[in-house]
């Protein structure tokens, strides 16, 4: 997967993550899936998917008269882009703020708060 792209919308990282989940998908499936949240057109999920792929975004299948959308690129990659200005805007530029009011409102499993554990020993230990 591609991981110098151009930064996605908040519309395209709908998008996204409807193909994070399928690893695939026409854009009759992603429309499907968007109608059930969001009032969206048929042809306005097609102009934001052809944009995606002329971005760089996700990758098409030509190869039948179906075309078939895949990411091209992670998860991981695209939290790590908005990472950044989420955390300075929203949180005064701090980390721990951010991870504070995630833990305080949200109810994290005991496998999360172990994982979060690991990730705190492994930064104490640098």
């Amino acid at each position: 997967m591609n991981t110098k792209v151009n930064k996605p919308t908040e519309s395209e990282l709908e998008i996204l993550k409807i193909l994070w989940q399928r690893s695939s998908a026409t854009v009759r499936e992603v429309h499907e899936e968007l109608a059930l949240h969001k009032d969206v057109g048929y042809t306005t999920t097609l102009k934001l998917m052809q944009i995606m792929f002329e971005k760089g975004l996700v990758l098409r299948d030509n190869s039948s008269k179906i075309h078939i959308y895949q990411p091209n690129v992670t998860q991981e990659t695209a939290q790590k882009q908005f990472l950044p200005k989420f955390i300075n805007t929203l949180f005064s530029g701090s980390p721990a703020q951010l991870v504070m009011q995630t833990l305080g409102n949200h109810e994290a499993t005991s496998a999360e708060i172990e994982e979060i554990q690991a990730l705190l020993n492994q930064l104490k230990e640098k």
